[in-house]
């Protein structure tokens, strides 16, 4: 591997101390999933996120959610139950284009799309959910990619939609047998050491795989490695990463054309 990189979901803040820490952020990742109202965000915090990227060199990417700012987008919404498909469809559409509009007027663009919380996990295992968000970005533009989950329904989809793919690791999450995100609401799902982060990070980039939470070894590609803004000491984090990834001889760099 002589490049991989890392992204980090931006946009979220709401207070200065933590928008401080997202500007900070900028100066060590290479793509900044960036919130567009789902569950946080406004067409300020878009603008000032999408200012920031451009002016580091940092790849811009949508980070919608289901439409649920009170639950920070963390909570499941089942299809035809908790949200009609056309509500959430017409949701999505209107965040992506919200930001990607916002990026043309600051003359840049959007590359990728990343959904956030519940949206992305529920869309790993289920078929109709990662169908919805497929052909979003579709409707929207075949040549952006999608980042999501290896080994999940979101890969399967975005390659019956002909779009690009980019498989997805975390930094501060364990990880289940399976391959996918211990919950949150599992104590320990959030990994908060900082030497466990960089443990992790490490293991991902030079074997492609992850110690699971029941501490087994488990094979899992990704290009990318996702640090999350909200976590404390995620500044810390990234800068840490990042030297330990150049010390490896390996460049942080995005995956698409910056800009």
């Amino acid at each position: 591997m002589r490049s991989i990189d890392l992204n980090a979901d931006l946009g979220e803040a709401d207070n200065a101390e933590w928008a401080r820490n997202e500007a900070e952020m900028l100066l060590y990742i290479s793509s900044a999933n960036i919130a567009c109202g789902g569950h946080a965000g406004t067409r300020k915090s878009m603008r000032h996120m999408v200012r920031g990227a451009k002016e580091h060199g940092v790849l811009i990417g949508a980070h919608p959610s289901c439409p649920d700012k009170a639950n920070f987008g963390r909570k499941s919404m089942k299809l035809g139950k908790d949200i009609l498909a056309e509500e959430l469809k017409s949701s999505l559409l209107e965040q992506i284009t919200t930001l990607a509009e916002i990026a043309a007027e600051e003359e840049s663009f959007i590359s990728y799309v990343k959904p956030h919380g519940a949206l992305y996990n529920d869309a790993v295992n289920d078929t109709q959910m990662a169908e919805l968000i497929a052909e979003i970005i579709t409707a929207m533009d075949s040549q952006l990619i999608m980042m999501g989950a290896p080994n999940s329904e979101m890969g399967r989809a975005a390659e019956r939609y002909g779009l690009s793919f980019i498989p997805e690791g975390f930094i501060d999450r364990r990880y289940t047998d399976k391959g996918h995100l211990q919950s949150r609401s599992i104590d320990g799902a959030v990994i908060e050491d900082q030497k466990a982060r960089l443990i992790q990070a490490k293991k991902l980039i030079t074997m492609q795989s992850v110690t699971t939470a029941s501490g087994k070894s488990l094979p899992i590609k990704v290009k990318t490695l996702c640090l999350h803004g909200d976590s404390s000491g995620a500044v810390e984090t990234a800068r840490l990463v990042r030297r330990e990834i150049e010390a490896l001889g390996i460049s942080v760099k995005a995956f698409a054309h910056v800009h």
